[in-house]
Formats: C-alpha cells, structure tokens, sequence
C-alpha cells in the first residue's frame, strides 16, 4: 500500500472551513490567545467585502489535511497589490518591473490590514505539522507562478523556521508598552523620568480640557450608534492619512457582532456627541491598539485615546502590554519602547532574490542599531537618577 502524507488544499473563503476546526489550530489551549487569528474575524473581514479579490485580497486560504483530519492553516491571500500589509515592498515590486518582470499577483500569509504579530502557521499544539506546513506554501506559490511569497509579522519561532528552508528574513520596529504589574497610572508615571512624567500629566489634562469625557464600551455595551459615529471618525482621518480607508462599515458591526467581549471602543464625548475614537482587540495578555478617528481635533487627545487610555485599561484588567499599531517613533516618549518585528520573504526569481537579500541584510543591522539608539532615550528613571 503506497502511503501519502498530508496534502495541501486551498479554499476561497474562511467559511469553507469549520470555525471550531480553524480556532483550534489558531488559538490553542495554552497559547498566549490572539484576536485577528479567529475564524470570526476573519469571517468579519470577507463577509464585510473588507477582504476580496475586488480589494485586492483574494482569500486563498491554505489547509494542510491527513486524510479527513485538518492539522494545519494559513490565512493567506493573493495580492494584486501591497496595500493593507504595513511591510512594505513597493521598490522592490517597481525595480522587478523597470527590469521586465512582474511582481503581482504576489501571495501574502497575514491578517488584512492588521499590524500585529501572531502565529502564521496554524498547528494547533502539533508543532511537528510547522515545517510541511511551509514547504506547502512554498510548492503553492511554484505551482501557481507568482513571484513572490511573503509571511508578515510573525512570531520569531517562525522567523527562525522558515529561514533554513529558503525565506529570506526581514525586520522592522514597533512601539509597545510593558506592564510592570503596576497598580495603577501614577505608579506607571512613578517610573518615569521627572520631565517625562510632568508632560504625560500635562497632555492628559490638556486633552480633556475642553470639558471632553471618556467612555470605555466592551461586550453588549456597544450599540449600533456607537459604530455610526466611529466609522464616522474612522473615515475622516483614515481618508486624509491613506486616501482610501480599508474597512468598510459593516466590517464594524460584523466583528462587533461576533467578538464583542473582545474589544474594547475608548470614545470621547463633547457637548453631548461623540467626537473621537479608538479601537482596541482584547488578547489573553496584550491590548491590540488597532484604529482611531475624529471629527473634532483636539491637541493631545490623540494620545489620550490611544495610548494612555490603553495602558489604564491594560493596567486595571492586568494585562502584559499594549501593542499600539505600527511606526510611531512619537510613542516612546509616552512609554511604548522599541521591539522588533519579523517577515519572512520567499522570492522566486534569482535576480530578485539577490538583490533583495542585499538589501534586507543591510536593512536588518540599521533596524537593530535603531532600536538600541531609541531605548537608550526612552522615558524611564534611570538607576540613582531623576
């Protein structure tokens, strides 16, 4: 009897795989849990018409199969463009091209629009299932002729697998804040530097100044309303800062709808109506910072919403950290410091290949000598100093 293993299978939609089937292999029992991973907000993102080919992101979803059982996942999607990823590899789609090639479609393992690490390779507990898991990815994107392939924040683990097997490796920074089992927002403040502690205090007065209150919604506390007036926010400053915004409205009921008890909306009132935003995912020990707007502008209050409000939240509900987005250098003076993150970047082409490997190596040294220039000048009381 002639004995197969696993097989790769792709299927257009996250709703062609069971949500119990898909959750067990993203969110084990004693894994750290991550929200963009579940199949609901997966689900949100298709449904809603936030994810389509139409957007640019066809759902390719991969399942690795051992006979009826499904031990392994990857969201993946075929890209038409490199918007929504937070990577960014524009130049090296536009040098591809100056040289006669083509660079998309291009095939994208990531959650849309989400700038978070977490788990791409989907294996539940069995970590055995990992590497096939990648050589299938891998003998995906041979078989379909795409140019590239590209796994986007990453867990490290998975940025150590996959580099033996022929990804090359990226890195980029971002800004989180640690919760040092503080008991509340003065012992954080207590921790800072004087001068840092006094500009935290005065922003978060001059924030509220103009008689603005603070509201946190979470489970059945959030409304239909409340999602009117933060798409509201979310379109006009998404529309100035990308020109086109990502999620469509019914993205924001969908997830509402299915994951409640996982988010967290920080809105701001004045006079009676709400004028600005900020939404948070609620992970197992990380608050995820993910979208903000306003339609009054009001100086600080964009901290306020988005970074202080946060670390109060993750404070009282005793989480590790905040993850406050992508980029921001502006957030290590609030206390977020400089972490690394990791990609990983299957090319097909030599050429390319190459000359991109060039590159990311060069890329990786200013990264880490960037981060270790920017944690010397974070906000915290150094030893024997205030």
């Amino acid at each position: 009897m002639k004995v197969t293993g696993p097989r790769a299978r792709l299927i257009e939609s996250i709703a062609d795989v069971s949500a119990a089937e898909w959750d067990a292999l993203a969110n084990p029992p004693d894994a750290e849990f991550n929200p963009f991973l579940t199949h609901a907000f997966l689900k949100a993102l298709e449904d809603s018409k936030s994810v389509c080919a139409a957007a640019g992101w066809r759902p390719a979803h991969t399942l690795l199969e051992d006979g009826k059982a499904i031990v392994a996942a990857a969201p993946m999607y075929v890209k038409s463009h490199s918007y929504g990823e937070y990577v960014f590899d524009q130049q090296w789609a536009e040098a591809f091209h100056r040289a006669g090639g083509r660079y998309y479609p291009k095939l994208q393992v990531a959650v849309p629009f989400t700038p978070a690490t977490g788990r791409r390779l989907l294996v539940g507990a069995n970590e055995a299932a990992r590497a096939p898991l990648a050589r299938a990815l891998m003998q995906i994107a041979e078989r379909m002729g795409v140019s590239s392939l590209h796994v986007t924040f990453a867990e490290r683990s998975e940025y150590d697998l996959l580099a033996p097997l022929g990804f090359l490796q990226r890195t980029d920074q971002q800004f989180h804040w640690e919760n040092h089992d503080y008991a509340d927002f003065p012992a954080f403040l207590a921790a800072l530097s004087s001068i840092k502690r006094k500009n935290l205090r005065r922003e978060r007065t001059e924030a509220l100044s103009a008689d603005i209150t603070v509201e946190w919604l979470t489970g059945s506390d959030i409304k239909e309303a409340h999602w009117d007036a933060f798409f509201a926010f979310y379109m006009e400053t998404g529309s100035r800062k990308w020109g086109s915004p990502y999620l469509t409205r019914r993205f924001f009921s969908l997830v509402g709808g299915a994951m409640a008890d996982r988010i967290l909306l920080v809105m701001a009132k004045r006079n009676g109506r709400y004028i600005a935003g900020a939404l948070n995912f609620i992970g197992s020990r990380a608050l995820y910072g993910r979208n903000w707007g306003a339609i009054e502008h009001h100086r600080f209050l964009h901290f306020e919403l988005c970074y202080y409000q946060a670390i109060d939240f993750a404070i009282a509900n005793k989480l590790n950290r905040v993850e406050a987005g992508a980029q921001g250098a502006h957030k290590l003076a609030r206390g977020y410091m400089p972490v690394e993150t990791h990609s990983l970047h299957w090319i097909a082409h030599s050429g390319l290949r190459t000359a991109v490997e060039r590159y990311l190596r060069e890329e990786r040294s200013a990264v880490a000598d960037e981060i270790e220039a920017l944690s010397e000048h974070g906000p915290f009381r150094r030893e024997n100093a205030d």
